[in-house]
């Protein structure tokens, strides 16, 4: 599926409906302690991750985020240091790129594309970011077709960022957790630098309000961290 045709219906309703429940659940508005406090967690992690990785500085870097929703993390690559106009995402969902169209810095492309099947030119950009995308694909064999297309688009050299859950929620039936060994399976031959972020979203949740020291400390505990935070690159480079 490549450009402007439409993806499944099913699949593509599956997707909204999941979404707008979580959208629903009120838990991710910035006047939110829990939320602020995983967002600028995740934010330190994943800097010194790029940093540690040779990511950093982000001038002159072609970036790409599949699934890229309302664009929070296309507008943290511009205000890391990023070129807007060397940016892009995309995702299937219109009413989600509405949105990110809306905040998006001049120069930015955000387009609606299937991740399985971008139609974009291979080995065009030197960053590759997904966050929180395979959770939400639940056919191994999309996951395998998205992967694949995320290491063609790819220059060489180039990294993949990797952000998802390596647990299942099971009071979220929409998401399936990805695992060290299949996201080593994914990108087989590929040199990767993996570790954990993410508190426990409800404990932050209860915590960030009274207690931000102590979600700082936990968040500290491999062991209640509930995401691989990876940075991938194919080839062993």
């Amino acid at each position: 599926m490549r450009g402007d045709e439409r993806p499944p219906p099913a699949e593509a309703e599956r997707i909204r409906a999941a979404y707008a429940r979580r959208s629903a659940a009120g838990r991710y508005g910035w006047d939110q302690p829990g939320h602020l406090f995983l967002m600028q967690d995740l934010e330190r992690r994943l800097l010194r991750a790029l940093r540690r990785s040779g990511c950093l500085p982000l001038q002159g870097r072609r970036a790409l985020e599949v699934g890229c929703g309302s664009g929070h993390f296309l507008r943290e690559l511009v205000k890391w240091g990023a070129d807007p106009a060397a940016v892009v995402g995309i995702d299937l969902l219109e009413d989600r790129l509405e949105a990110a169209r809306r905040l998006a810095p001049a120069g930015m492309r955000i387009e609606r594309r299937d991740a399985a099947d971008t139609g974009l030119a291979a080995a065009s950009f030197d960053l590759v970011l997904q966050m929180t995308v395979f959770t939400s694909i639940l056919s191994s064999d999309i996951r395998r077709r998205v992967a694949a297309e995320m290491c063609r688009v790819l220059a060489p050299g180039g990294a993949i960022v990797w952000y998802d859950f390596r647990v299942n929620n099971p009071g979220n039936p929409d998401t399936r957790a990805v695992r060290r060994a299949e996201i080593r399976a994914l990108f087989p031959g590929a040199a990767i630098r993996l570790g954990t972020a993410t508190l426990v979203p409800p404990l932050a949740r209860r915590l960030a309000p009274r207690f931000p020291g102590v979600c700082s400390l936990l968040s500290g505990l491999p062991f209640l961290r509930t995401h691989y935070l990876a940075i991938i690159r194919p080839g062993g480079a």
